[in-house]
């Protein structure tokens, strides 16, 4: 069983540096301090790869963005996948992860292709973390809708966006406990209020979210994994102060628990 909260990862979505290059956010990444980071198929990789997608990469392009993260020091744990509508697109998307050594891949998958992936993960030994977006954006607003995926389909996880439930006016904190058993990753992310989709997120700690009721929930399912700091919105001259003051909060909230 895990000894939580030292079990907990916290790392950064490369989402948050999202309109910079993948070279470029890992120098912020870096800047912050935290070692764990989970890239998406759909950032440019920047550098000598110029403006490649990661998801456009050959293999040796997958293993030159891999060096680029070992050289600073940081661990890819997972990746954000944009999956597909067939078979072949997914086979693509795991052969890049089993390529970048990752422990689960977080995705939303078309509804039709549960079997299709589930098995494909079975096949390749990675998870996929079911992720999820607001009411109207994504057919896992809800976390019975996470559960109806999950069920029957034994590779398959969530990945708890904690941002993202309120603006379908869910509170975090109770959905948590219904996926309890199931949540491999967490994005950590903050709003200010509930029930309006349009919001961007603020930074963590200022927003509607109860953090301390959300740690104490994770520690009480002994939650063992990565939990991810993640920005949508766009600050000047980028999210890293934002993210160097969650980590601060995160500290201070997570020390208490222990």
């Amino acid at each position: 069983m895990a000894d939580s909260p030292k079990d907990w990862h916290l790392g950064v979505a490369l989402w948050t540096f999202h309109t910079f290059s993948f070279v470029d956010a890992l120098a912020k990444v870096d800047s912050s301090g935290l070692k764990y980071i989970e890239p998406n198929t759909f950032q440019k990789v920047g550098g000598e790869l110029q403006d490649s997608s990661v998801m456009q990469l050959s293999s040796s392009g997958i293993a030159k963005l891999k060096d680029i993260a070992t050289q600073k020091g940081l661990v890819i744990r997972s990746i954000y996948v944009s999956g597909g509508k067939t078979r072949e697109a997914w086979i693509k998307d795991f052969e890049l992860a089993k390529q970048l050594g990752v422990n689960y891949v977080t995705a939303e998958p078309a509804t039709d292709m549960w079997d299709v992936v589930d098995s494909l993960a079975g096949i390749y030994n990675i998870k996929v973390a079911i992720h999820d977006h607001w009411k109207g954006v994504s057919a896992y607003w809800s976390p019975d809708s996470v559960l109806a995926a999950i069920k029957n389909h034994p590779h398959f996880g969530a990945c708890a966006d904690l941002g993202h439930w309120p603006k379908s006016g869910i509170n975090p904190v109770e959905a948590l406990r219904k996926l309890e058993g199931h949540i491999i990753g967490v994005h950590l992310k903050d709003i200010a209020a509930y029930n309006n989709p349009r919001l961007k997120d603020v930074p963590v700690g200022t927003g509607i979210v109860d953090f301390p009721k959300v740690f104490a929930e994770l520690k009480r399912q002994h939650f063992s994994g990565c939990i991810y700091i993640e920005r949508d919105a766009e600050d000047q001259p980028s999210n890293l102060q934002s993210v160097i003051q969650t980590v601060k909060y995160y500290n201070n909230q997570v020390g208490k628990l222990k």
